[in-house]
């Protein structure tokens, strides 16, 4: 169950429901995150709920058989907003758009796509600094100087940055130059590195891991809640299957399940997905149509001359077609839903 807690609870009040919920021998976690403030029970014993939501000090509670429970839809039926910047939202009503390279590699690439992205009215810019690649051999990133010299750019046009972290003592270097943490497919049951994006007050973008469940990536996601930080949003990047034609098996699928059992935002990540640039574009239309609330996609002035993934990313024109055809796509969708 989930126990929201008045923000004016007494000393009085928190020690009788602790009274209470031990009486029903249930095990309770707190939380508080930077909008509330929850008690989580678990227990087995049957128990009448209005034993507990009718005691002094209690805002609400919710019955929640998932595991995860404060990511569950379950006891939260309005979907989650996240503020990305001002006038910038994620989430059900709201299409966000991130785009740019797989890594950043100078100043000249990053000037050139600011101006790309400011041309086509896109303000949030994905690229990596700190890369995790197969192989020990290729080009891992410029780093924390790079994401300064990014950030330097990105702040003047008034344009917001995604970067993936991967490791739990990235995270306070990199808080002043970044607008949402990446947490990469990699990293996707990292679970120190998730719990210590908890305690931070900056959207994450969770991707889901390359052989992982839904399920799991849900579970993932309740680590960020449970330590503190509401502003989560889940993305579908495509997982590891049998087949072999292309990188990845993007989960449709999974966009549409995700929004039924989740307040989170969810994104689509066709670039990953597919691994196919000529193909890109398709995919990303249909994860918008199966329910996405965004998309994030790699674009590069020259993708044959990119330091990584130039398999899988657009250049300028093709990015610029996507970009309304996307826009255009999910004012359908919304019409759609009217109907169905």
């Amino acid at each position: 169950m989930i126990i929201q807690l008045d923000p004016h609870i007494s000393v009085e009040q928190r020690e009788a429901l602790s009274q209470q919920i031990k009486n029903i021998r249930y095990k309770t976690t707190h939380v508080k995150t930077q909008f509330g403030e929850y008690l989580i029970g678990v227990g087995k014993q049957e128990f009448d709920i209005r034993r507990i939501g009718s005691m002094p000090g209690i805002r609400d509670i919710h019955r929640v058989s998932d595991d995860y429970k404060l990511v569950s839809k379950k006891w939260k039926v309005e979907d989650t907003n996240i503020e990305l910047g001002p006038g910038l939202h994620a989430g059900t009503g709201n299409f966000t758009l991130m785009a740019g390279p797989c890594s950043i590699e100078d100043e000249s690439q990053v000037v050139a796509i600011i101006n790309h992205l400011v041309a086509n009215g896109v303000t949030l810019m994905r690229g990596g600094v700190y890369k995790p690649r197969s192989s020990p051999y290729s080009f891992r990133g410029l780093g924390l100087e790079g994401l300064q010299m990014w950030h330097h750019h990105a702040q003047a046009a008034g344009i917001k940055i995604i970067t993936e972290v991967m490791m739990v003592e990235q995270i306070a270097p990199m808080a002043d130059y970044i607008d949402i943490f990446q947490v990469g497919a990699r990293n996707s049951q990292n679970f120190n590195l998730l719990d210590a994006l908890g305690e931070v007050d900056k959207p994450v973008l969770l991707k889901r891991g390359m052989s992982g469940t839904i399920d799991e990536l849900l579970q993932s996601a309740e680590y960020i809640f449970s330590h503190g930080n509401e502003k989560i949003m889940l993305c579908e990047r495509g997982i590891r299957t049998y087949e072999t034609a292309y990188r990845n098996t993007m989960d449709i699928n999974a966009i549409a399940m995700l929004k039924e059992k989740t307040h989170l935002p969810v994104i689509a990540d066709p670039s990953h997905g597919i691994g196919l640039r000529s193909l890109v574009g398709r995919v990303a239309l249909a994860s918008v149509m199966a329910g996405a609330d965004g998309v994030i996609m790699e674009v590069h002035p020259t993708p044959e001359k990119a330091a990584s993934d130039g398999q899988q990313t657009l250049n300028f024109q093709e990015a610029g077609r996507l970009y309304q055809g996307l826009r255009d796509a999910y004012e359908l969708r919304r019409q759609l839903e009217r109907h169905v």
